[in-house]
This record gives C-alpha cells, sequence and structure tokens, in this order.
C-alpha cells in the first residue's frame, strides 16, 4: 500500500510557549526517529508537502466572525484563552497543518497515495464558533467537508483516540447521520473537557451517531483494545464508511502528563493495526491518521512511530516503551465491560450490530 505522510518544517512554529506541555520540538523529534528508522527508504512512503489552508476551507466549517477574531488575535499577539495562546506564526503553523490534513484525504482521492498520515493533526477540541483546548481550527472537521464537497464523500467515520474526548468534533456532527464519531478518551469526571458520557448519542437525524466509550484511569492495552473491537469493529462493518479519518497522538500512553490512561508503544503498534484492518474491510483501505496529541516528549516520537508504522504495514517496529508499564488495576476491566454493555443496550436500537 501506497502511504503519505504530510510534514512541513514550519509546523514546529506550532510551539504555545517555553511552559506549555505542547512543543513545537514535537515534530522534529518525530521526523528524526522516522528518519532513524527507515521509514523513508521504504519505496510504498512518501513525503508531502501541504500548502496554508485557504480561508474559503476555513469556512467550510467555522463561523466568519471566529476566524476574524483568531487572525486578528494573531496580528495583535494575543492568546485566545489562557491555554491557547495565538501570534502569527502559531497561526501560520496551523494553517499548513490544516493544509496537511487536506492534501492528504486529497492525495487519497487523487489515487496518488491508498493512505495518509497527517502529522500534527487532530485539533478536536475547535467548534464551529469556539476553539481552546490547544486548538484553533478543526481540521479533522475542515477535511470532512473537503471530502464530501469535492469528492461526493456520503459517508464518513470518525476514531477518535485522543485521551481527551473530541467536544468539537462531536458538537459539528452531533445531528449528521452521515458522520459516524466515535471517542474512545478517558473517563471525562476525571480529566477535560469534562463531557462525553455514554448518554450523548447524538440527537435528531444524527441520534446514534455518537459514540462514545470513556475508560478509567489506567486502562491498559489489551482492555483497551477489546473495548475498540467491541464497538468500533461491529459498527464500522455496520456503517460502511468510505474512509476512516482517526485522531490521537501519544496521550493516552501511561506516561503521558495530561492524561492517565495506560497504552504503551506495542499498544499503539496493535491500535493502528486494527483501524488498518477495518479500512482494508469496510472501505478499500481509505485511511488518514491523524497523530498530533502528546505531552511527555520521550515517550511522544516511539508512540507515533508506532501507530504510523502500523498504517505503513509493518510486520514489528524496533521501538520501545522507555519506561516499565504499570499494571492495570483489578477492577478496571471490568468497569469497560460494564460501560460498553451500557453502550450497546443505548444503542441497539440505532444498530444491528447490539441486538
Amino acid at each position: 500500500m501506497r502511504v503519505g505522510i504530510t510534514y512541513h518544517e514550519k509546523f514546529s512554529q506550532y510551539d504555545l510557549g517555553a511552559a506549555h506541555p505542547f512543543k513545537g520540538d514535537r515534530f522534529n523529534n518525530v521526523m528524526n526517529l522516522f528518519k532513524e528508522q527507515g521509514l523513508f527508504r521504504l519505496p510504498s512512503v512518501s513525503l508531502l508537502k501541504p500548502e496554508l489552508v485557504t480561508l474559503r476551507d476555513l469556512l467550510r466549517i467555522h463561523d466568519k466572525e471566529y476566524l476574524d477574531r483568531i487572525f486578528r488575535l494573531a496580528e495583535e499577539n494575543k492568546p485566545y484563552d489562557m491555554e491557547t495562546p495565538v501570534s502569527p506564526r502559531i497561526l501560520e503553523a496551523a494553517r499548513l497543518m490544516v493544509g496537511g490534513a487536506i492534501e492528504a484525504g486529497k492525495a487519497i482521492y487523487d489515487g496518488r497515495v491508498d493512505r495518509a498520515v497527517a502529522l500534527g493533526g487532530g485539533f478536536h477540541h475547535a467548534g464551529r464558533d469556539y476553539g481552546g483546548g490547544f486548538c484553533l481550527f478543526n481540521d479533522v472537521a475542515v477535511l470532512v467537508e473537503v471530502l464530501r464537497e469535492e469528492y461526493a464523500v456520503k459517508r464518513l467515520l470518525i476514531l477518535d483516540y485522543d485521551v481527551h474526548f473530541g467536544n468539537g468534533t462531536s458538537d459539528i456532527y452531533y445531528s449528521d447521520p452521515e458522520v459516524l464519531f466515535i471517542s474512545l478518551h478517558q473517563d471525562p469526571r476525571t480529566i477535560y473537557p469534562g463531557t462525553g458520557f455514554v448518554d450523548e448519542i447524538g440527537e435528531g437525524a444524527g441520534e446514534g451517531y455518537n459514540i462514545n466509550v470513556p475508560l478509567p484511569p489506567r486502562t491498559g492495552d489489551q482492555t483497551y483494545l477489546e473495548a475498540l473491537k467491541q464497538v468500533f469493529v461491529p459498527l464500522a462493518e455496520e456503517f460502511k464508511p468510505e474512509i476512516i479519518l482517526a485522531n490521537g497522538g501519544s496521550d493516552a500512553h501511561f506516561a503521558d502528563r495530561l492524561g492517565n490512561l495506560g497504552l504503551t508503544v506495542k499498544g499503539f503498534f496493535k491500535l493502528s493495526g486494527v483501524i488498518v484492518d477495518v479500512a482494508e474491510g469496510v472501505c478499500g483501505g481509505k485511511l488518514v491518521l491523524l497523530p498530533g496529541s502528546g505531552y511527555n516528549p520521550t515517550v511522544l516520537p516511539p508512540c507515533w512511530y508506532a501507530l504510523t508504522a502500523g498504517v505503513v504495514g509493518l510486520e514489528k517496529i524496533g521501538v520501545t516503551d522507555p519506561y516499565a508499564p504499570p499494571v492495570e488495576p483489578g477492577l478496571v476491566r471490568q468497569k469497560v465491560r460494564k460501560t460498553v454493555s451500557e453502550l450497546k443496550r443505548l444503542l441497539r436500537k440505532y444498530w444491528r450490530s447490539f441486538r
């Protein structure tokens, strides 16, 4: 399978400050590891260079008043909120990363690649008229609209495996039955943004198409993958999307500084493999992976590499965890199975897979 990876050297400008957990050096560190592991020597892998997203493309999702505000804040070097600064350099990097998501999708539908990895993507906390959580523009949603409007894609599945619930993406598509949104994330009672509960299932025509699997802290690989296979796999097979967009970085890792889930590097590799297998089975392999999050600079590069290696189709990875993984607490799996059972009960009237 031909795999395209979108990257621009100016991604590193998305650096939110010396004391901020989102550092721009993540991109250089990841690219260095990719090169060390020989990823770009593979004949199936190509590097795709994005262009700045246009205002027209941003307006497919975001309100003009909101965009005007962000561009004005950038000119004035003023923050959107206390954790999301804005500057000309940050704005340029954000536009390039949204451009990367668009380039990834277009490369697939133009026949240049079969799958793609949009490095730095997944700004899922941005809604139509709001930002926050380190996010200014929702690149996942912009990509959805580009594919719908320019390539007549009718059914899209978004799998959000970030440790934080993707409230922006969920809000945008909460009433939309053509976009199936599935999110596995840490229990909202224990982490930002505080939403993403099992009973938030969508509304109107989109009722039943917003799927949340909140997981207790320290959920490890085996339990996480069990939940993924119980929910994502059957729903994808029933929904039959034309493409899968999967976003999340390394913040579900057990050593991340802003999350408390328990995935390992190997767990991310297996996660990526499940996503690829499902994409192969339901949509001819069409998949865009958007890894952008992660707040432990030591584990971020190997986790992003593990995710990307799965998309590339490698059978094994030459990277391991720098720390010994913790043991999952005894009651975690029981809690997760209870959550999945409750979710299936709520959704069985919408999905044959859960009856």
